[in-house]
């Protein structure tokens, strides 16, 4: 009842008070089946593809490090796709939920956390590029060098950097909440009038740290570890170090640009929300919610570019893929070779027939005797051509020694 009166009272409403309200948490209130159903449905397809994906370069990832091969770029990697997949498993089933609803029914809580959660993510995944491109220069710089970078120094710039992607949207928990409107609860962006000024400034400063000025200091970092490769050429001596170099800078500068355009439509969305003007046309809901369905997609194209574009994380998968096969059947071939019952075990090392033939006249007591017995007995001499040569060297022939046997044949 409560959706019906909403969806015949939502088309009066529209173009007066409710086109103009701040929604929060992926709330948004549409009358049109269409996209309570596309939308759904292609978020649930980039939940089952990035999943996939992030769980095979989490797991190539751990497993490298487990076998004793970690690095700073491997930390920062695996923290971009933990990051990825937080979004993928708590806020895109969230959106999913919301946009198939005419109400808001998922809590306060919810409502309160969900703008804040995904814009932490996606922080988190925006420093995290910057630090990935710093890293990237250091290397490009030198390749041949090898830097070690003790865990504590790891772990300190991951935790710097999920405090920071914490703190910075933390004005959408203070003033999202659930609000009764035209009889309907809605998730809504309630902003006193004491901090109108206030959430104005952090609707233009917002987009500035976490998008455009982590997008140029990853831009100027690749830039200068792509001329590093580009101006080295071939002269170098560690060619494979270089080529090594080239292909991790091309891979994360992918990682960059495809990020920086599947966010760019979700930022046009923000900024229009954001500073729209009373008497001003509000976004478009269709643009609003692909904007948010490109968002989420960057996290399955991420995986995708790490296991297409880089050798080392197809080999690291493969590794990782054998490890798994590989891991249970020796247990099997075991529970097959011993069998249940009183049954004698055959002995590993069991002696050939022909290692039992023994030859009396070429005993000796030498350690090589052992080896030496297979081998004659393997090419026996036989009686005949023994007494042959034997009578041959006993009775010499005359023959032999005669320059001119063809007169004694007469």
């Amino acid at each position: 009842m409560l959706t019906a009166a909403f969806a015949d009272s939502n088309s009066s409403i529209m173009n007066s008070s409710l086109a103009h309200l701040h929604f929060a948490g992926g709330y948004l209130p549409s009358d049109s089946k269409d996209w309570r159903t596309i939308i759904p449905a292609l978020l649930v397809a980039v939940c089952l593809v990035g999943f996939v994906g992030n769980l095979c370069v989490i797991g190539t990832l751990l497993h490298s490090t487990w076998k004793g091969k970690p690095s700073m770029i491997h930390s920062l990697i695996l923290n971009l796709s933990l990051a990825d997949l937080s979004l993928l498993l708590f806020s895109a089933p969230v959106r999913a939920t919301a946009y198939s609803k005419g109400i808001w029914d998922l809590g306060w809580f919810v409502c309160k956390s969900s703008d804040w959660f995904i814009h932490m993510c996606m922080a988190v995944k925006s420093l995290t590029i910057v630090a990935v491109a710093k890293v990237c220069f250091m290397y490009a710089s030198d390749p041949a060098k090898q830097v070690n970078i003790r865990n504590c120094t790891i772990w300190s710039v991951l935790g710097t950097i999920w405090v920071v992607a914490s703190l910075l949207p933390l004005p959408e928990w203070f003033f999202s909440t659930t609000r009764q409107h035209a009889g309907v609860e809605m998730c809504l962006m309630d902003v006193p009038v004491v901090a109108e000024e206030f959430m104005s400034m952090f609707g233009k400063l917002y987009p500035l740290l976490v998008f455009c000025l982590p997008l140029l200091l990853a831009s100027f970092y690749f830039w200068r570890a792509y001329g590093q490769c580009k101006r080295r050429g071939t002269k170098t001596q560690n060619l494979r170090n270089q080529m090594r170099s080239k292909q991790l800078t091309v891979m994360l500068l992918s990682i960059e640009i495809t990020s920086a355009l599947l966010w760019l439509p979700e930022w046009i969305a923000w900024l229009w929300v954001w500073h729209q003007k009373v008497k001003g046309p509000p976004p478009p809901q269709g643009f609003i919610a692909l904007a948010q369905v490109l968002m989420f997609s960057i996290s399955s194209a991420n995986p995708l570019i790490f296991l297409l574009m880089s050798e080392e994380f197809k080999e690291g998968l493969k590794s990782l893929w054998k490890w798994m096969v590989t891991k249970k059947p020796p247990a099997a071939s075991q529970s097959q070779v011993t069998p249940a019952g009183n049954l004698e075990v055959v002995p590993d090392k069991v002696p050939s027939p022909e290692s039992t033939i023994s030859i009396p006249e070429k005993k000796t007591n030498s350690p090589n005797s052992g080896k030496e017995k297979p081998e004659k007995a393997e090419i026996p001499i036989l009686p005949d051509v023994e007494q042959f040569w034997h009578e041959r060297d006993a009775t010499p022939s005359i023959q032999d020694n005669d320059p001119i046997p063809w007169e004694h044949e007469k």
